[in-house]
């Protein structure tokens, strides 16, 4: 059986995306596999994704589609933002959202919160294809422990605030689930700067729109601009919904001209997916997604 609860034909690694739905992927060759003192970890080299990483059963990410959820995680409110010098990542232990924050030239620090040390560990040894040397840039801050302490006490008590905070977690279940709390939404609000924005990912929209219905509607009782977007993620198995929440900026409120601009201006490179369009593009809700989130 899986860590999912699925049984796992010879081969084939299994993921419930909820009570009656789920996906495969076939495993090739299981390079690691065992039990830190928080999740269960996994890790694949697969014909279809490459590096593949697994936490208690449940994909996380994979050399060939990292880019699809990092770029956009990052870049729909950090192209919005005038210049951000500085960012908080609660999980990312990857190394995928800090190597994106660390194409802006003006990006001066970046702390990473990661609970688990496991996580970083396999990282640097075998998904050096998704973080390109991050997790060992210069700027980067990593702190080993809980990233609700460290929002709701350590930060504020150090005078800590940030241009960009990105909540680059597991699902909102287990040891996740605190982090999704309205309380930890506003002491997340706290320590953001002026202008400043949050970004997290809110989940399937078809199979589990409870979930991303619910997320929308915290965020709005926090927030005074809260924008989700959607596209499809491949190791994700569907149509998956990220968000950005703010006081006052908007990534509406830059269009796809002035996008593509800034990210010429910026010198970001190597982008795979997000572009000026694109970023315009995933804010368009079809009507399904309007009931869903209620204007």
């Amino acid at each position: 059986m899986s860590d999912a609860g699925l049984p796992e034909a010879e081969g084939l690694i299994f993921e419930e995306l909820n009570d009656d739905a789920g996906y495969f992927y076939r495993g090739g060759r299981l390079i690691e596999r065992g039990q830190s003192e928080f999740q269960a970890y996994e890790v694949w080299d697969t014909p279809q994704f490459g590096r593949l990483f697994r936490l208690d059963g449940c994909f996380m990410t994979s050399e060939a589609d990292e880019f699809y959820y990092h770029e956009n995680m990052i870049h729909v409110p950090a192209m919005a933002h005038p210049g951000p010098r500085s960012a908080l990542i609660i999980g990312g232990g990857d190394g995928g959202s800090a190597d994106e924050l660390f194409k802006y030239p003006g990006m001066e620090r970046v702390v990473l919160a990661e609970l688990d040390p496991k996580v970083i560990d396999i990282a640097r040894h075998h998904l050096q294809s998704v973080h390109h040397g991050a997790l060992d840039d210069p700027r980067l801050d990593i702190r080993i422990g809980d990233g609700l302490r460290y929002v709701m006490e350590d930060g504020p008590a150090a005078g800590e605030s940030f241009d960009l905070i990105v909540l680059d977690l597991t699902d909102p279940v287990g040891p996740a689930e605190a982090l999704y709390a309205e309380d930890f939404l506003r002491a997340c609000s706290a320590m953001l700067n002026p202008g400043g924005a949050l970004s997290l990912h809110i989940g399937s929209p078809v199979f589990q729109p409870a979930r991303v219905r619910d997320l929308v509607s915290r965020l709005r009782r926090v927030f005074a601009v809260v924008r989700p977007y959607f596209l499809y993620i491949p190791l994700y198995g569907s149509l998956w919904g990220l968000a950005t929440a703010s006081a006052t900026l908007d990534p509406l409120s830059v269009d796809a001209a002035e996008i593509d601009r800034r990210i010429a201006e910026r010198g970001i490179g190597n982008l795979q997916h997000y572009n000026g369009d694109v970023h315009w593009a995933q804010f368009v809700l079809p009507n399904h997604l309007r009931r869903l989130l209620g204007g």
